[in-house]
Formats: C-alpha cells, sequence, structure tokens
C-alpha cells in the first residue's frame, strides 16, 4: 500500500527516473535517451531543488513511485529557472548545432530546450497562474493515487495563495487525458502537441 508524503532531498534520483520512465506520452522513455537525466532535468528536478514545498511522492514497500509537483506562479517560476536553474545545465547540455531539424535525437531536443526553455501561453497562465506535473508508475496506477496526489498538491498550492491551476498534456496521451476530464480539469487550449486544461483550486 503506497502512503503520499512529502518530498525530500533525497528523493531527487526517484524524480528522474519516474520522470524518464513515464517519459513517452506516459510510457517508458529510457529507450529514447542516452541521457536518462536529461528528460528530468526539464520537467521533474527543477520543482524538488526551487520549490520542494510543494512536491510530494507516494511511496510504496519498494521506494518512491510517483510525484505530484507544482509552484503557485508560472512566471516567477520559469525567471528562477533562468536564474538559478538553466545556466549550469548549458555548460553541460551544449545547443546543437544549426536549426531544429528533425534528424536530431531526443537528447538533442532536450539540450535544445535547455537553452531555449519552452514559455507556457499567455492566455494559460493569466487563465491559471500555477500549473503543476503529476506522473506515476504503472504499478501505482489505476489505484486512486494519482487523484489523492493532486487533491494533496492543491491543498498546497491553496495555502500558497493559488486559486487556479494549469497543466499541459500530450495530445497523444489518451489515458492521462481520460484521468484528467473525470477529475474535473477543464479543456482550455490545444496547440499541435498539447492539450492546456484548467482548474479551480476550492
Amino acid at each position: 500500500m503506497a502512503t503520499i508524503r512529502p518530498y525530500r532531498e533525497d528523493d531527487l534520483p526517484a524524480l528522474y527516473d519516474i520522470c524518464l520512465r513515464t517519459g513517452d506520452s506516459g510510457q517508458d522513455a529510457s529507450h529514447l535517451y542516452a541521457d536518462p537525466k536529461i528528460i528530468g532535468e526539464i520537467y521533474a528536478a527543477p520543482y524538488g531543488v526551487l520549490q520542494p514545498d510543494l512536491a510530494f511522492v507516494a511511496e510504496d514497500e519498494q521506494g518512491v513511485a510517483a510525484y505530484v509537483l507544482g509552484t503557485p506562479d508560472t512566471r516567477a517560476f520559469e525567471a528562477r529557472q533562468e536564474a538559478e536553474w538553466w545556466p549550469r545545465l548549458r555548460t553541460v547540455h551544449p545547443e546543437p548545432p544549426g536549426p531544429p531539424s528533425r534528424t536530431w535525437t531526443r537528447d538533442q531536443w532536450r539540450a535544445y530546450q535547455i537553452h531555449h526553455p519552452f514559455a507556457v501561453p499567455r492566455a494559460v497562465v493569466e487563465a491559471a497562474p500555477a500549473h503543476l506535473h503529476i506522473n506515476l508508475l504503472p504499478r501505482l496506477q489505476g489505484q486512486g493515487m494519482g487523484q489523492a496526489l493532486i487533491a494533496t498538491l492543491l491543498a498546497a498550492l491553496g495555502e500558497a495563495g493559488a486559486r487556479r491551476v494549469h497543466l499541459g498534456c500530450d495530445t497523444s496521451n489518451r489515458r492521462a487525458l481520460r484521468f484528467y476530464d473525470i477529475y474535473g480539469f477543464q479543456r482550455f487550449d490545444e496547440d499541435r502537441n498539447t492539450v492546456w486544461m484548467t482548474l479551480d483550486i476550492l
């Protein structure tokens, strides 16, 4: 039986691992990356390092198998990443030469993203300034753990003053989209690869 608890500094390796093992539209992306940490450097680790008070994990007898991460102010968090997170990574992961290319590897695309961080669309942030990321390994899926993790984070975000939260979900991740629909997220916008969804924090 898994239990939810606040994130600890020694959970950081688990954030990297879970992010990689769910990094292909919810499926294991281990075979897609030469560097197993690079996707976690973008989508998981900065929250554990920069916003640990709004990070929670689910742990069972085998270890940490899920996380939910968030921030009450997306633009402020992006600014902190630019000041405190990306500079070191840009020395570790050089920018790929030339313009973006379909021949690039996944690692090259992520390196490019480190040098050119994606900004959430303005309309999404204006509608819902807070945001979250959640990922669960298969062994914890389908047990209500996702709902419990989001509820835990929403309570913490509410205490931090947030009133509305957004997330972005890959358009191909049908399982996750169904989960968010059932939970109560409203579809706000959609671009080529991402469905943007919002939820009021009660």
